[in-house]
């Protein structure tokens, strides 16, 4: 069981950030869009503090730890690579790719750089089976996002530069995370990346909407229960529950292991449409699903014996 617990709670983080778009597009009725981010990231930022305080020394993945001064940088760094980038950039992408398609595809390749900048960076080992695996879950990812879809249009092409900067930016959040000492629990190393984050944030939610939250007040249709249930769900499960799920995993089987599992949020989003909004799924999805499963397996696989890894 034990071992098991690392794949369950990326499996959970998957399923939460898959959930996430749909409680996004409701906030955006409710909220300016930076005041919809300003008022996540403070609810998670002060969860994480009560309960990191109220855990300290007590718990290893839920106990807030002190900086030392040596590991500063890598949490700012952190901070900055993700949420601070990735949002900003993923923001440009879908403004500049007139297909949310394609751009929801281009977003989705981090499994498939994962290894090469693991490998460059950590020296991680790569097996075929990990290679192999990606291979299988990205082509159908592709197949799950493209089958059906109608729009194919690239729009500006420097809105590819700002995926794959995006995805990037993505991957080398969890290679910092992965060289944050081992010491530090995975609710420090998320809560102080987005105690970062808000004092990025903050500001510019100053400048961009600030006065106008102040004129003509914050909610742009005042439905108090409905925005406590979204910047809930996106503060607690999205920012604090997934943000941690996921760090604890990276820490326990590497960065090219857990970037694979990006391929499953498709499928879950799939999935949630399926059941909630009752949206029908062709064959060719159905198809790709199976290829992410299958790809997950494989990656996920252990050789015990004729390894072939990349070497420096």
């Amino acid at each position: 069981m034990q071992k098991a617990l690392p794949y369950i709670a990326i499996l959970v983080s998957m399923l939460i950030w898959a959930a996430s778009g749909i409680f996004i597009q409701h906030a955006l009725v409710l909220f300016r869009p930076f005041t919809m981010i300003m008022l996540r990231f403070s609810a998670a930022v002060l969860l994480m503090l009560a309960v990191g305080l109220a855990l300290k020394g007590r718990s290893t993945i839920l106990g807030l730890q002190r900086i030392r001064k040596g590991d500063i940088l890598l949490f700012l760094l952190a901070g900055i690579l993700q949420p601070v980038l990735y949002y900003i950039l993923e923001t440009y992408c879908y403004g500049s790719i007139s297909s949310p398609t394609i751009a929801e595809a281009l977003l989705s390749v981090g499994p498939l750089i994962a290894p090469l900048l693991a490998w460059l960076v950590l020296r991680e080992k790569v097996t075929l089976f990990n290679i192999l695996g990606i291979l299988i879950s990205t082509a159908g990812m592709f197949m799950l996002v493209l089958v059906g879809s109608q729009n194919f249009d690239i729009g500006q092409p420097i809105g590819i530069l700002f995926a794959i900067t995006a995805v990037c930016s993505a991957v080398m959040y969890t290679i910092v995370m992965k060289k944050i000492p081992a010491h530090y629990s995975p609710l420090s190393i998320v809560f102080y990346g987005q105690l970062t984050a808000l004092a990025f944030f903050i500001p510019l939610w100053a400048v961009i909407e600030g006065r106008a939250c102040m004129e003509e007040g914050w909610m742009l249709v005042h439905n108090v229960p409905a925005a406590m249930e979204t910047i809930g769900y996106l503060s607690v499960c999205s920012s604090v529950i997934a943000f941690i799920l996921y760090c604890y995993t990276v820490r326990q089987i590497g960065v090219t292991q857990a970037n694979a599992f990006n391929n499953v949020r498709p499928v879950f989003t799939a999935i949630i449409m399926l059941i909630i909004f009752g949206e029908h799924l062709p064959i060719g999805k159905w198809m790709g699903i199976l290829l992410i499963v299958g790809g997950l397996f494989i990656c996920q696989y252990k050789q015990t014996t004729n390894h072939v890894r990349l070497k420096h």
